[in-house]
């Protein structure tokens, strides 16, 4: 797998789409890797400057079209990522939400299907919370958890080869750290840098299972190379309380107002993607005493 074949990735100028590709380029040199992204949230200072990359601006929706326009042969692979990825905005996001996730996604799955392409799923994590109540929570978790039926459902009717794979709280390099679409650990990283106090969503003691990006592209390759079916959730097994993780920064914090459609816990069983052999490297912890070891507050204030 992967000796010298194309592969796709869909939001692949996105946060981990981009790290996805600086993967699958070291580990299979003669893999060609085509993205399409429509940099929604994602942003061409995330291409990687390399000749085996094609970066195609487009949806979702119209993937068939762009792949016959281009005369690209088969990908051997679609790593589908570029669907709309955020709980909160997602209620006023909807129009967005359901174009991104319900018609670009049953688009893709065509696609992968016609192509004889396996399908590797980004699903969402916050399908598990509440007992798999708080899929209901939100657009965003409401459409992620219909993906997944449909998926399942197309490989029965059509026998679509895939493996769905589960992201928790992702955070490092590329992350976004401001404007709607931030993340919890790209805020309070900005807001350090610029001095600011770190803003907690009340009530502060729910809890969240960080992942480091690199832990979470190792276990994409890795369902892609030996996965099959549902259930990859990649999380790095542990729950931390929102306020202790901005205790971990060393400076002030503040509550700010609760969130409309945010679950109260979140943690990964990551039986199933052990089987294959991954397992978490990097901690929470550890990473952020780094980047406060490297970086003042309040040094882009200056």
């Amino acid at each position: 797998m992967f000796v010298s074949q194309t592969l796709l990735v869909t939001g692949g100028a996105g946060f981990v789409g981009a790290n996805l590709i600086k993967a699958l380029l070291a580990d299979f040199p003669a893999a060609a890797v085509v993205s399409i992204d429509n940099y929604f949230t994602g942003v061409p200072e995330n291409h990687v400057n390399d000749p085996r990359v094609t970066y195609l601006d487009g949806s979702t929706v119209d993937i068939a079209k762009i792949w016959a326009e281009q005369g690209l042969p088969s990908p051997e692979i679609v790593f589908h990522l570029g669907e709309y990825s955020r709980i909160v905005q997602s209620f006023d996001d909807h129009d967005l939400t359901w174009d991104f996730n319900m018609l670009g996604t049953k688009e893709v799955v065509k696609f992968a299907s016609a192509n004889g392409s396996k399908l590797i799923y980004a699903g969402s994590s916050s399908k598990f919370g509440n007992d798999g109540q708080d899929e209901n929570l939100n657009p965003y978790a409401w459409t992620k958890a219909k993906n997944i039926e449909y998926i399942k459902n197309y490989s029965s009717w059509y026998g679509l080869d895939y493996a769905i794979t589960y992201f928790y709280n992702v955070y490092g390099p590329g992350q976004i750290t401001s404007g709607r679409y931030a993340t919890v650990i790209g805020i309070f990283e900005d807001h350090y840098l610029r001095g600011e106090v770190l803003p907690v969503v009340s009530p502060g003691t729910q809890t969240r299972d960080f992942t480091h990006v690199d832990d979470i592209v190792r276990g994409i390759v890795l369902v892609a190379q030996k996965g099959t079916g549902d259930g990859y959730l990649l999380g790095a097994g542990h729950e931390w309380p929102i306020l202790e993780v901005a205790k971990l920064f060393g400076v002030d914090h503040e509550l700010v107002p609760a969130l409309r459609g945010e679950r109260v816990r979140g943690q990964a069983d990551i039986t199933r993607a052990a089987e294959l052999g991954w397992r978490p490297t990097v901690e929470l912890d550890s990473y952020v005493a780094g980047f406060v070891a490297t970086h003042r507050p309040g040094e882009l204030a200056h």
